[in-house]
């Protein structure tokens, strides 16, 4: 029954992600000693552990998405994530193409 069980498979994290999440997790950090917070103050309004509070000072990607928008909501960040890829351009523009009738699908009607 055990050997039934599989086992959870991360997606793996390219250089360029995992520098981004880097970045992240030292915005996070430098945020709340401006701040003047603790790490211990961080998991104990967000209820998460001070070892996830490291983990994502360090923008380990393993932790959940959800932990990362608690402790952004904490220092008040949590609209700047909101922020994010609300300005679609490229998708946008490829909208756009479709709808003038460019593009593969747009030649074929």
């Amino acid at each position: 029954m055990i050997n039934d069980i599989k086992k959870k498979r991360n997606a793996p994290v390219f250089p360029k992600n995992r520098k981004i999440l880097s970045e992240l997790g030292e915005n996070i950090k430098l945020a709340y000693k401006r701040r003047k917070f603790t790490q211990s103050l961080i998991a104990d309004r967000t209820g998460l552990s001070r070892y996830t509070v490291r983990k994502i000072e360090q923008g380990d990607p393993t932790v959940s998405i959800g932990h990362y928008v608690a402790v952004l909501s904490v220092l008040g960040l949590v609209d700047d994530f909101a922020k994010v890829a609300s300005d679609d351009a490229l998708g946008r523009k490829l909208q756009d193409i479709k709808l003038k009738g460019g593009g593969a699908q747009g030649r074929a009607k």
